[in-house]
């Protein structure tokens, strides 16, 4: 028994030793101290916090990522110095510290990871001290008031000249071929002459004829019973160029004895005999002697004279028609200029219409006409902008304003956020968020990035529940940003309200875009209408726009 008793001791005392050996070997290759260049500075002025690590070449570290020394912001991590000697090498890391608010601040203890191990370094104090100002030397100013600032200029004005050029050439055109007096032709001229003007001036054109000249006794004959007939048919009976010869003296002598025309039986013989010599002219190619034909001229002149005379004086009653009668023309003539140019602007719209319908399709034509909300929206001035710290880049439609932010306490682990948004209503909504965990490096079970990404995610579905979506249907998939920023994509289908009765709903989409390291989770949150070609396009632009720092840099 004693025997087996000593040998237990010494089989003890073997593994006690070992034990021992192994703590203070592994105390020899792995040595970590922390300081800093300042204890006391001035608010806003940086400091350098430095981790020296000392351990074999073969071991991996990993130093602090991200905002791990809160209260202070770390405004910079710059890349690590190696000095390297025999199987060992000296790791120094520095990290940019700053904070704006004077105070004593204790700088939390850093985690770092050698070969699997964790080490701690110390808890350090620092003072910010506010900047005193001498007012005796340095004068005090009031505050500047807020000024707003004007968005980059677009090409809009452009399209504004090119669409007044368009109208204005439309418009001169109209005027030109359309509502222009135009200068009257000589044949309007004399169209618009009274009937006996106009029979008078067919006379003197008829004798500048060369149809005597030329012995053209036919064609001569058909000019001058046409000036007679055709004053007839204006100022006598409205039939004279349509009627037989016999049938025009017979009206003539009905309306004669009619009392309707004082007009002499000798008068009508001589217009029936000119006419019916005119008629063997033209058809029986009897040829009178050219005097003859000239003095049938002078008789028409007188007989046009003659009927003249014999015509009653119109009564006032004739006159107010007749007025009437030109202000309705006049009235006709500018009904029928107005339907020509809407008619014109008509065919240019539908012209218009179509070449922009052919090119972009009648949905993006219509929407430009009514000025849809959502393509504005897309096509209006975008804002690149960075939110929260680190710093998320992204462009969006407008400007995101910070938004007043509740977040449920932990002791063990206190949480800030910092939340940025921009809504349209019932149509879009984004949120940019950014929450920091102060994580305790000597606590247990710490979380890890991973499990906050997907606690980050429950809270925003529930979020979405708790406003009244319903049917929320997500799917997750790894994002990576434009720049190599990795991260998790949730994204699907819901139904939300669009009533504070959550009584009216409409088909949506979200997608929200989770970062996180140990202890901070940055989160983009985009709802938006379904089935809308505008809006999709937003927020494909939206995700293409996010820039994050890697996580190795």
């Amino acid at each position: 028994m004693k025997k087996q008793y000593l040998k237990y001791n010494k089989v003890n005392t073997k593994g006690f030793w070992s034990l021992i050996f192994f703590l203070f070997s592994f105390l020899s290759f792995a040595q970590v101290t922390s300081s800093i260049d300042s204890t006391s500075i001035k608010i806003g002025e940086q400091i350098t916090y430095k981790i020296e690590v000392e351990t074999d070449t073969v071991n991996p570290v990993i130093f602090p990522e991200g905002q791990t020394f809160m209260p202070l912001e770390m405004i910079e991590s710059y890349q690590p110095d190696t000095i390297k000697y025999d199987a060992k090498y000296k790791l120094i890391k520095k990290y940019g510290l700053t904070q704006f608010d004077s105070g004593k601040y204790v700088i939390p203890k850093q985690k770092i990871i050698i070969a699997g191990k964790t080490f701690a370094t110390d808890s350090m104090l620092v003072e910010v001290n506010d900047i005193v100002v001498d007012t005796t030397k340095q004068k005090l100013y009031d505050v500047k008031p807020m000024i707003d600032v004007k968005k980059p200029s677009s090409n809009w004005w452009l399209w504004l000249l090119l669409i007044i050029a368009i109208a204005a050439i439309i418009a001169f055109l109209v005027y030109w071929l359309v509502w222009r007096k135009k200068p009257l032709t000589e044949e309007e001229k004399i169209a618009q002459l009274p009937p006996y003007d106009r029979a008078k001036l067919a006379l003197k054109q008829l004798d500048e004829t060369k149809y005597l000249e030329r012995a053209e006794i036919k064609e001569y004959y058909s000019e001058l019973t046409f000036i007679i007939r055709k004053y007839l048919d204006e100022k006598v009976y409205d039939k004279a160029l349509e009627s037989t010869t016999d049938q025009l003296i017979d009206r003539l002598n009905i309306l004669q004895e009619g009392n309707q025309i004082e007009l002499s039986k000798d008068d009508i013989k001589n217009i029936e005999a000119i006419l019916k010599r005119a008629d063997l002219v033209k058809f029986a190619k009897s040829a009178p002697d050219i005097e003859l034909a000239k003095l049938d001229r002078q008789t028409i002149d007188t007989e046009i004279d003659q009927v003249k005379e014999a015509l009653p004086e119109p009564s006032e009653e004739d006159l107010r028609k007749n007025e009437e009668y030109l202000k309705l023309r006049a009235k006709k003539e500018k009904q029928e200029k107005i339907w020509i140019t809407a008619a014109i602007a008509l065919v240019f719209l539908i012209g218009t219409v179509g070449v922009f319908s052919y090119k972009y399709g009648i949905n993006y034509v219509i929407d430009t006409v009514t000025g849809k909300d959502t393509k504005q929206l897309l096509e209006g001035n975008w804002v690149t902008s960075e939110y929260g710290f680190p710093p998320m880049t992204i462009s969006t439609p407008e400007v995101l304003k910070r938004e007043d932010v509740e977040v449920e306490q932990s002791i063990a682990q206190p949480i800030t956020k910092t939340a940025f948004a921009y809504q349209l209503e019932n149509q879009f909504i984004i949120e940019v968020s950014t929450t920091t965990i102060e994580v305790n490096p000597q606590a247990e079970n710490k979380p890890s990035a991973e499990d906050n990404i997907k606690k980050a995610i429950e809270d925003n579905l529930k979020s979405l529940d708790a406003k009244g979506a319903r049917n929320i249907l997500p799917v997750t998939d790894k994002f990576v940003t434009p720049n190599g920023a990795e991260g998790v994509k949730t994204s699907g289908t819901l139904e939300y309200p669009i009533d504070t009765n959550k009584e009216k709903y409409i088909n949506g989409q979200f997608a929200l875009l989770s970062f996180a390291n140990q202890n901070v989770i940055q989160q983009i949150m985009i709802t938006y209408a379904k089935d809308d070609v505008y809006l999709d396009q937003v927020v494909e632009r939206v995700l293409a726009s996010i820039e994050l720092k890697p996580k190795d840099e």
